[in-house]
């Protein structure tokens, strides 16, 4: 079955890829204007469509390269972020086995289940119920789907190295990377149990935030294939009417969406990688709740910090601080044009601080930035490229309601509200001194350098001018060193005491000349 299933899934995939490779050529060599964008379209939604007929893990994968913009040109992705994860249900009695071995007899453990599913996705199906009179929802794995994965899972893996031979050199650079993050996370996505523990760690990281609501899950009613939550209904974040007979404000609602996901990035270790409208609805006084926490993307402390860099550099208009930021993140290869990426940001940059307050900016940067994919192998990390998946359907979003917002603004507050700016410093600067710090046998084998840099001293030394500068230099090292520990714990002393090493070294160098 597995080599009549790759047969079959190649020759339904070879056009698409045949065309793919035609206009990532055009794409990147000729000016934007010169491009029949609908023929791009066109070819789109054929692959589209072709996703769908592959069955779930074709639609899943769709879904994925939508936020590809190393992979696709930008009429792609525009066309398969209106891909839906949405499946007709299989019948109630071939969920029931699912539930019953996992979690006992239906009528011992719930009050009631509605056998018509309220909603249908391509790897589980959702039901509403109640326990003890409280309203939930159970959320079933698809029945038969661990088989359906595990077989289409293959046929990706044997069809992979003879599609890249069809395409150009940057793309297989980028295409090899994607099919390994994007098994590793339909993988996790199949472990009901991880999406609990992913829904109880956000919803602990975002209890502070007064416009954000997300579920409480029932554990003693909850397995690998069976996640029971509390019901918690709303308006859908896209139905523009209704939101307004409710009388919600939607441009709040737009710069409330984006706080909230940015936050979660930029904050905590753990973000909602999925926040398309049917994972997002409002409360009717505007609060959000958030629904589906299957695909999450994990970031670590350094990685956090540093992705506030490149933001912080965007806000002040700094493209050569902005690639310094990309290259520490992972996202260049060391082969890549410089000069080219800082043009390409600074135009970005342009746009983003544009009088123009009916274009959202992002989408300025997103467009050139896929051109410059397109042209150069980026490199675009797991969690990287679930950020990037997370931005452009929170544009969407954005787009749907066409109101007033400007992402930079809202970016600068989020990083001064949540005392970002300081904080990524002194813990680039913890990291770099940890570093050298485990570092230190190698400094020990430098002996004989370090003796000849002694004698030099000592004879600059002797010569009296510049031993002010010396002595202030090593006076302020030290404190500096030690203002970067006192900061988690005395953040006033901490930046007091940077500032004051800063002074010291100045005034060094300014007796120095005298």
């Amino acid at each position: 079955m597995s080599a009549g299933r790759t047969i079959y899934v190649l020759i339904k995939l070879f056009p698409s890829i045949l065309a793919l490779r035609k206009d990532r050529k055009k794409w990147s060599q000729q000016e934007k204007n010169t491009i029949d964008s609908e023929q791009f379209r066109k070819n789109a939604r054929k692959a589209l469509d072709t996703f769908v007929s592959l069955g779930p893990v074709y639609i899943k994968l769709g879904q994925w390269l939508s936020s590809r913009a190393d992979i696709l040109p930008q009429p792609y992705l525009e066309e398969l972020s209106k891909l839906q994860d949405s499946v007709p249900s299989a019948p109630f009695e071939q969920v029931k086995p699912i539930i019953e071995k996992d979690l006992g007899p239906i009528n011992e453990k719930f009050d009631d289940i509605d056998t018509n599913s309220i909603s249908g996705a391509s790897l589980g199906q959702v039901y509403r119920g109640s326990i003890s009179g409280q309203q939930i929802v159970i959320k079933v794995k698809r029945p038969g789907i661990e088989n359906v994965v595990r077989e289409d899972l293959k046929v990706l893996k044997k069809i992979l190295p003879l599609a890249l031979r069809f395409v150009d050199p940057n793309l297989r650079y980028s295409a090899k990377a994607m099919l390994s993050q994007f098994i590793e996370t339909i993988r996790e996505e199949m472990d009901y149990t991880n999406e609990s523990e992913n829904l109880k760690k956000i919803k602990q990281d975002m209890e502070s935030n007064d416009k954000v609501i997300v579920p409480s899950v029932y554990d003693d009613y909850s397995s690998k294939n069976v996640l029971t939550m509390e019901y918690l209904p709303g308006i859908k974040v896209t139905n523009v009417q209704e939101l307004d007979e409710k009388g919600v404000d939607r441009e709040q609602l737009v710069v409330d969406v984006h706080k909230v996901f940015f936050t979660m990035l930029l904050k905590h270790s753990l973000f909602h990688a999925d926040p398309h409208p049917g994972n997002i609805s409002v409360t009717d006084d505007g609060k959000l709740i958030l629904y589906d926490y299957g695909m999450v993307g994990r970031i670590n402390n350094e990685t956090r910090y540093k992705l506030i860099r490149l933001y912080l550099a965007l806000v002040e208009k700094n493209p050569p601080r902005v690639v310094n930021a990309m290259a520490e993140l992972g996202m260049l290869t060391p082969d890549y044009n410089r000069q080219v990426i800082e043009k390409g940001i600074e135009l970005s940059i342009r746009a983003m601080h544009g009088n123009k307050p009916d274009e959202m900016e992002v989408q300025s940067l997103m467009e050139l930035a896929n051109q410059t994919m397109s042209k150069f192998p980026f490199v675009l990390p797991k969690n990287l490229a679930l950020y990037m998946r997370m931005a452009s359907i929170i544009e969407g979003i954005y787009k749907t309601h066409n109101v007033d917002f400007k992402f930079v603004k809202v970016l600068r507050n989020i990083l001064q509200e949540e005392n970002m700016i300081p904080k990524a410093y002194v813990e680039e600067l913890k990291i770099s001194f940890e570093k050298f710090s485990k570092s230190i046998d190698t400094a020990l084998r430098l002996g004989p350098e370090m003796e000849r840099f002694m004698d030099e001293a000592k004879i600059s030394m002797q010569k009296r001018k510049p031993m002010v500068f010396l002595g202030g230099s090593i006076f302020s090292s030290a404190i500096f060193i030690g203002s970067v520990l006192l900061y988690p714990t005395n953040e006033i002393f901490g930046m007091a005491g940077m500032i004051t090493s800063g002074l010291i070294m100045m005034c060094s160098a300014i007796f120095r000349k005298h």
